[in-house]
């Protein structure tokens, strides 16, 4: 297929496109154009092969094709209620496959709502990784104003490493090292650096709890520090365990260290592209 056709059509499907609440959708009519059906009918019976489609892959059929009515302008200038249905990217897309790839028009869209539907993916799954690095981050930043303060309080610089542990203990039921040989992490790196989205959270909450704690109650003992550590996250793992969550069977996720590495060559890669647009 040419460059020119190919831009073209990308137009065209583009310029169909309506935004609503972060939702991307195009209206049946219009896709019966873009795909070059002259019928209804016809376009109709390929849009229930899509329905067909979309259940079958475990997709709920509502949540992709919508019925709707709408006014339209007849030639006369009189108005006539007619049947749309409101399609999703990924309905586009199944209803692309359900149709003639000998069509020139359908052959592109087969592959038009394929790579953007790929590209949400995609975005969805960098915005997931990236949530997950700010996440240890904060983690870190709350971990280490907690080990200030313990040092400040007990002049013991082992008693942070003790008092995390018998956090990670009430949270996982599990100490650290336990919880590291369990997710066969290495002795040398830290457990947070392999724990799901959901445990970072839940221990940052737990640390800037115990953190706040620690200055309002003016606790100075490690014992007193330690209690309030482990009551922060007994009460955070009750209210995971209340929704269903148990922390501890959760699976290890990427090494947080290659997620950084692999981010920030995305980022150093998309800024030369960007400067060579530009």
């Amino acid at each position: 297929m040419k460059t020119e056709i190919i831009q073209s059509l990308t137009e065209s499907f583009e310029s169909y496109a309506h935004h609503s609440e972060d939702v991307e959708y195009w209206f049946a009519r219009d896709l019966q154009k873009l795909l070059d059906y002259t019928q209804w009918r016809n376009f109709e019976a390929v849009i229930e092969k899509a329905k067909i489609s979309c259940e079958t892959s475990g997709n709920a059929v509502l949540d992709h094709f919508a019925d709707i009515s709408k006014m339209v302008v007849l030639g006369s200038g009189s108005e006539r209620e007619i049947d749309d249905i409101m399609l999703t990217r990924f309905a586009c897309y199944l209803i692309a496959q359900n149709g003639d790839p000998k069509k020139e028009q359908i052959a592109f869209a087969q592959n038009y709502f394929a790579v953007q539907t790929r590209k949400f993916e995609l975005i969805e799954k960098r915005i997931n990784e990236w949530e997950r690095l700010m996440a240890r981050q904060k983690l870190s930043l709350s971990e280490k104003e907690l080990s200030q303060l313990i040092f400040e309080r007990t002049k013991n610089e082992k008693s942070f490493s003790l008092i995390r542990s018998r956090g990670d203990k009430a949270l996982f039921g599990f100490t650290t090292q336990e919880m590291k040989d369990k997710l066969n992490i290495p002795d040398n790196r830290p457990l947070a650096d392999f724990l799901p989205t959901i445990s970072i959270k839940a221990k940052d909450f737990a640390t800037e709890i115990t953190v706040f704690n620690t200055k309002e109650r003016n606790l100075k003992t490690e014992y007193g520090i330690s209690e309030e550590h482990v009551k922060n996250n007994q009460e955070v793992r009750g209210i995971l365990l209340r929704r269903g969550i148990k922390p501890e069977e959760l699976p290890a996720d990427e090494d947080i260290k290659k997620l950084e590495r692999r981010l920030n060559t995305e980022d150093k890669t998309i800024a030369k592209k960007t400067k060579r647009i530009n």
